[in-house]
This record gives C-alpha cells, sequence and structure tokens, in this order.
C-alpha cells in the first residue's frame, strides 16, 4: 500500500511535456525552438510570449557575442598583463598604466557560466511550452493567450509570481557570491607577494598550506577554527540551557509575579539590539560602569581595569557573555510559549503514577 500510494504522489507531479518528448515527438516548428526559442508558441497563436522567448535568446547572444565569450576566455589564466607604474617626466608624477584584475575576470567568468545555466533552463521552459501548445493545438483544446497567462499569475501558478522575485535575490546575491568564495580558495590571491590585482590558478595548494601546521596559514587557521567551534557551541548551548532554565523557574507554580520576571529578563531583547550592543560596549570600556564599580568595591586597584577588548581571552570570554545576555531572552520567550500550551492534567497524571521531576521534564 505504501509503494502504491508514493507513485500515485509522483504521478501527479509528472507531465506528458518534457524535453525529450519534445525532442522525439514534437513537430517542425517544435523542433526549430531548439534553435529559435518560441518559435512554437508564436505559430499556434502565442505571438507575445513567443516573442518574449526569442527576446531572450537574443539578448543572450548578443551579450555573449559582446562580452560573455571574452569573460570565458580569460577565465583560465585569470588575467596576464600586470599594472605598471610609468613615471611622467612632465607633470613629475606617476602615472598607472591599466592591468588585468583578476578578482573581476574571475566574477565576471563566474557569472556568465551561472548566465549561461540560466539560459539553458529558460531554454527548456521554451522548448516544453512550445510541445505543450502543439499538443493542446492536435487535440483541439483551448491555448491560453498571453493575457490568461498573466491572470493566471493570481491563481493556479501563483506560486510562480511569488517565488521568482526571491530566487532571483537568492541566486545573485548568494550563490553567485558563495561559488565566487569557492573558486578564489583555487587562486593564489594573497596579500604575500602582492597577488590582489593579478594571481593565477593554484589549485589545492592553498589547502596543503592550510593543514602545515608550521605554516604561517595552517597555525592561523587551526587557531580561528578552535575558537569558532568554541564560540558555535557556547553561542547555542549556553543561550538553550539559561533560556530553558529561566522558563521552567517562571512558569513553575511557586513562583509569583511571573509577568515581573518575565519583563526583566526580556528588557534586553525588547531594546533595539543595536543600542543594547552600545550600552554594553560603553559599559565594558576601562572607564565604563563596570570598571568602576569594581575600583569602588575593592576587587581591582583603583588604577586598574580589566581588559575586556584588549585582551584576546578577555574579549573572547566578554563576546559569549555578552551574546547570553542578548540572545536568552529569544529562547526565554520561545520555551514560554511552549511550557504554558502543556495541560497542567499531564504533569498531575506524571505525579500520579510516580514519576520524579527528571522524569517529568524529559
Amino acid at each position: 500500500m505504501g509503494v502504491i500510494s508514493f507513485k500515485k504522489k509522483a504521478d501527479e507531479f509528472t507531465t506528458p511535456y518534457t524535453c525529450m518528448a519534445a525532442i522525439k515527438k514534437g513537430g517542425i516548428e517544435t523542433k526549430l525552438s531548439m534553435v529559435v526559442m518560441g518559435l512554437g508558441n508564436f505559430v499556434h497563436g502565442q505571438k507575445i510570449k513567443g516573442l518574449l522567448f526569442l527576446a531572450v535568446e537574443v539578448a543572450y547572444l548578443v551579450f555573449m557575442a559582446v562580452n560573455g565569450i571574452g569573460f570565458l576566455q580569460m577565465l583560465p589564466s585569470l588575467g596576464s598583463v600586470p599594472q605598471e607604474e610609468i613615471w611622467d617626466e612632465v607633470n613629475q608624477v606617476y602615472i598607472y598604466t591599466r592591468g588585468d584584475q583578476s578578482v573581476l575576470i574571475l566574477l565576471y567568468g563566474v557569472a556568465t557560466v551561472l548566465l549561461t545555466l540560466l539560459m539553458f533552463w529558460a531554454w527548456r521552459g521554451s522548448l516544453k511550452s512550445a510541445y505543450r501548445v502543439e499538443c493542446l493545438a492536435k487535440q483541439r483544446k483551448h491555448i491560453n493567450t498571453f493575457s490568461q497567462d498573466i491572470k493566471s499569475l493570481l491563481n493556479e501558478n501563483l506560486y510562480r509570481l511569488l517565488m521568482t522575485p526571491p530566487m532571483i535575490f537568492i541566486f545573485a546575491f548568494t550563490i553567485l557570491p558563495l561559488i565566487f568564495m569557492i573558486c578564489m580558495a583555487f587562486t593564489s590571491y594573497s596579500k604575500i607577494d602582492n597577488h590582489l590585482m593579478l594571481f593565477d590558478w593554484v589549485g589545492l595548494e592553498n589547502f596543503r598550506t592550510l593543514f602545515d601546521s608550521t605554516s604561517i596559514l595552517g597555525s592561523t587557521f587551526w587557531s580561528v577554527l578552535i575558537w569558532t567551534l568554541v564560540w558555535a557551541f557556547f553561542a547555542t548551548f549556553t543561550n538553550y540551557i539559561f533560556g530553558m532554565i529561566l522558563s521552567l523557574m517562571i512558569n513553575r507554580k511557586g513562583t509569583r509575579a511571573k509577568g515581573f520576571w518575565r519583563f526583566c529578563f526580556v528588557l534586553s531583547c525588547a531594546v533595539p539590539m543595536f543600542v543594547s550592543l552600545l550600552i554594553m560596549r560603553t559599559m565594558l570600556q576601562p572607564e565604563g560602569a563596570v570598571n568602576v564599580l569594581l575600583r569602588n568595591i575593592g576587587l581591582i586597584a583603583p588604577d586598574a581595569s580589566l581588559p575586556f577588548f584588549t585582551d584576546p581571552t578577555w574579549a573572547r570570554v566578554t563576546v559569549i557573555v555578552v551574546n547570553i545576555w542578548v540572545g536568552v531572552p529569544y529562547t526565554l520567550l520561545q520555551l514560554t510559549g511552549v511550557l504554558q500550551n502543556i495541560p497542567a492534567e499531564l504533569y498531575e497524571a506524571a505525579r500520579v503514577d510516580g514519576a520524579n521531576t527528571i522524569q517529568i521534564f524529559f
């Protein structure tokens, strides 16, 4: 039964209008749509839609002819012309010649590759659309006009209208920078030997250096990695544990003025985080409220101050403590909502059955 139901669900998403079906069974106008995008739609009455597909193809071809092919050709070498410094005797100044910028070459090359992938996706959509209208025309069924396609974006195709803008931003501001930075890891980009403007592909050489503890890069990497893991552990574990403990203490029956205690702990997140962090920075300065208070009560010397920001260890502990102060109230609010939705009868039934505090908690 499980296999049958899975097949039924899978069949709900299948469509006969595939690219392979268009290539094998499509008419001449559909097959020509592989070369001239939108031709099948144009022939079967969807002229505006066909022209839009054609405009996309023309725009891509023009881009590739003007810039795209050049970007792809320079991608393997990342440029070879260095920037030169020439002395101008007339003006008594140095003139810098324009050389290749490997960063821009890599960025434009990666963007061109991703744009080509998007173009391939649009080409598939054009081919499937041409085959679909051909099949509808053979079956003498209704073929939507351009205005009807636009109206469908507010009905059955609403998900496409709502998902397209986020996907564009994700593609431009997440996927492209991510792939670009991954590619940078395989280059010689570095401040050492002035490889900032012009650099080359080095393959896995950076990773060999990275795992060599005797190198500067390797020693720095492992220290940063360890601190990152420590920070990730404390930033998540402490916030959740302390938030859970506070929510349990406030929501227990014996606690009075629950709203007051909840207000006190939530106040740090009620204030904008930017303001809260500015206040913390001011309080932890050498002449801030914390150091002044410690001097007044005699815990530190009158002319001393705790190095909250200047000492690496103190700075790391300070960051963790400030993160707890800012992050615990959010966990407190979340778990308070969860605890308040648990019926009290469940706790009473557990106690009647002989469960202890730990068993009731879990």
